[in-house]
């Protein structure tokens, strides 16, 4: 059995998003039943939508940030009940056998991991649709539970931004002490700022231009690094413990690892794809420097991270939309006019276009 729900969908490469109507599949014994209450707004919607990475599956129903209430549980679900606030990230399973899923790392699966939209099923092989939607049905073991106390609208975004900082940040055991600089202040970059900071770090934002001083400061910088300043940049030669890196575009990356201390590492968590210039590895070498990538985290670390910033007040600055001015929002997002991420009311989706 299935039951009938109502979304938005980008039915075709190039499209706009229209309003979609398709079925959610009844409770496995695992499963549990969310009405969506708020979905965030990613980069990599849009990327799914326009197919810039070649594999999209049409329609396409985005959204990997969600925030929402319990309507129903399956059989042998003991973790929640009817009523709870959950969220749902960017994955809804995995294998849950190899060695990453084993140590709570199900975004790294090695068969692969599902992703919540614009994926199949692994047990039925049905396309699966995101969160721009009233309800979605998602096991037990990908559902996160939302601390009392934490803003919902503002969490929402924790469930991809926030974690795909939060993830390097403890993986290199960040720590009271740690000299951390972020590079790119955005969605990914604005996160960074207030984590490293909460975290006990001294912060540094790099960004290439200047005017971004008073938002640094405000979101948690100590410092802000100009990049494009020679002089500044030599002075800032072997200060950081690590750098995350969100540009999310080709640029060269060669002078930012001259600011890393010996045995340091610079992430990359916003650029997919070859790096131009080439990058110069006499001072890996000389320094034993690293340069690593990271994806998202896995359910423990998400749920870590929400427990924490639940603690320490943290949430995503949003800006909140309605379902019905989406493809403006995207065409905002492309514009990267937005501080510092979108958050739609899916109780938008109830009104009248």
């Amino acid at each position: 059995m299935t039951f009938t729900v109502k979304g938005y969908a980008a039915p075709a490469q190039g499209a706009q998003l229209v309003p979609f109507t398709f079925e959610r599949r009844d409770l496995r014994n695992d499963d549990v039943a969310i009405e969506i209450l708020y979905c965030g707004v990613c980069h990599s919607d849009l990327h799914h939508v326009n197919n810039d990475w070649g594999r999209s599956n049409y329609p396409v129903v985005p959204g990997h940030e969600i925030i929402g209430r319990v309507t129903a549980v399956g059989a042998d679900v003991t973790k929640f009940k009817v009523g709870d606030t959950v969220g749902v990230g960017c994955l809804v399973d995995s294998c849950r056998h190899c060695e990453s899923c084993k140590e709570d790392l199900e975004q790294y699966c090695e068969e692969g991991a599902t992703l919540t939209y614009d994926d199949f099923d692994r047990h039925d092989g049905k396309l699966l649709f995101g969160g721009y939607s009233e309800q979605i049905v998602v096991s037990d073991r990908f559902v996160l539970r939302v601390p009392e106390g934490l803003d919902l609208k503002g969490a929402a975004p924790l469930l991809c931004a926030g974690i795909t900082v939060w993830s390097p940040l403890r993986h290199w055991n960040v720590k009271a002490g740690s000299k951390v600089a972020v590079v790119g202040l955005g969605g990914l970059g604005h996160m960074a700022l207030k984590l490293a900071k909460a975290l006990g770090a001294e912060v540094t934002l790099v960004s290439r231009s200047k005017g971004k001083e008073e938002e640094a400061y405000r979101l948690g910088a100590d410092h802000v690094l100009i990049s494009k300043d020679e002089e500044a940049m030599n002075r800032a030669a072997k200060s950081f413990d690590l750098i995350i890196n969100t540009v999310p575009y080709v640029h060269d990356i060669n002078p930012y690892i001259a600011t890393l201390k010996r045995d340091a590492t610079l992430v990359m968590i916003g650029y997919l794809g070859e790096l131009k210039p080439t990058v110069h590895s006499a001072p890996l070498v000389r320094f034993r420097q690293s340069i690593a990538g990271s994806l998202i985290g896995g359910l423990k670390e998400t749920q870590e991270l929400l427990d924490f910033c639940a603690e320490k007040g943290i949430v995503s600055d949003v800006e909140m939309v309605d379902i019905h001015t989406i493809n403006d929002v995207y065409k905002r997002l492309e514009k990267g006019d937005v501080k510092y991420r979108f958050v739609i009311d899916m109780q938008s989706l109830k009104q009248g276009v």
